[in-house]
């Protein structure tokens, strides 16, 4: 049933929040009233601090959080966006304990920021980077420094023109 709730986005990737709504309110919520029927009876028929009774319990607890996305069709089904993207602070975590200092611990965060970054601004990270690492020399005063955020930059901007030989 669950692959189903996802069959139904994939499908509708891309198309406005209005009919995102609409399809959601026609196909997804049916699915969805399928799933909490099941659960409201299995919820009878299991023992509560068994583990299955206890997933149920918290499924069961979580539903109106669950069944957010329904309300607007700008929600996403899920939050893997923003899992994917702090996923690499997660595995950082453990790389910063062996960053040998503080100071080389916060350099290390200062990079996953700018790529993290670059990412979500819809810049190829290790384009980003040369661009930046080639021009912040020549960035004499705060605003030209703050030009070289992600956000202020297109991926068009990123290309480094290359001296005549």
């Amino acid at each position: 049933m669950i692959g189903k709730l996802y069959a139904i986005e994939r499908r509708l990737r891309g198309t406005s929040a209005e009919h995102r709504y609409e399809v959601r309110l026609a196909e997804s919520k049916p699915i969805l009233d399928e799933i909490k029927t099941w659960l409201d009876d299995k919820a009878r028929k299991v023992l509560p601090k068994g583990l299955l009774g206890e997933a149920i319990q918290y499924a069961r607890n979580q539903w109106p959080i669950l069944v957010t996305f329904l309300e607007d069709g700008h929600l996403e089904i899920d939050n893997n966006r923003a899992e994917n993207a702090i996923r690499p602070f997660a595995v950082g975590r453990k790389t910063w304990l062996f960053s040998g200092s503080p100071k080389g611990a916060e350099t290390s965060a200062m990079l996953y920021t700018l790529v993290e970054t670059a990412k979500a601004a819809g810049l190829e990270p290790r384009a980003y980077l040369h661009y930046l690492f080639e021009t912040l020399p020549t960035a004499t005063t705060p605003d030209a420094i703050e030009a070289l955020l992600p956000h202020r930059l297109t991926p068009d901007d990123l290309k480094i023109p290359t001296p005549n030989l």
